[in-house]
């Protein structure tokens, strides 16, 4: 949900977003986000295929104490609250 979001409004931005970025985070019927369940798992498969950046609800901030070194020191967290703050806080759309 917030990957087609961030999608979308790149697209209508004219603007795409920073290359080798991971988007995590699901959007309820309501519009609420969700955190991701499993997050370290995603993470590490980024950065084992060259991700950059990762664009995290910021429920799941408590887990990134779980999270091996390696994934910390390659990619680059932003955490979002809420959708308006998951566009604006899109490296290459502000």
């Amino acid at each position: 949900g917030v990957a087609f979001f961030v999608a979308a409004y790149s697209a209508l931005r004219k603007a795409p977003p920073q290359p080798a970025l991971l988007v995590l985070g699901d959007l309820s019927i309501q519009g609420n986000i969700q955190p991701v369940r499993s997050f370290t798992e995603p993470l590490q498969v980024a950065m084992d295929n060259g991700g950059k950046g990762a664009l995290i609800p910021i429920e799941n901030k408590r887990q990134f104490l779980d999270l091996n070194a390696d994934v910390l020191e390659q990619l680059d967290p932003t955490f979002f609250g809420d959708m308006r703050q998951a566009a604006f806080k899109v490296p290459g759309l502000k």
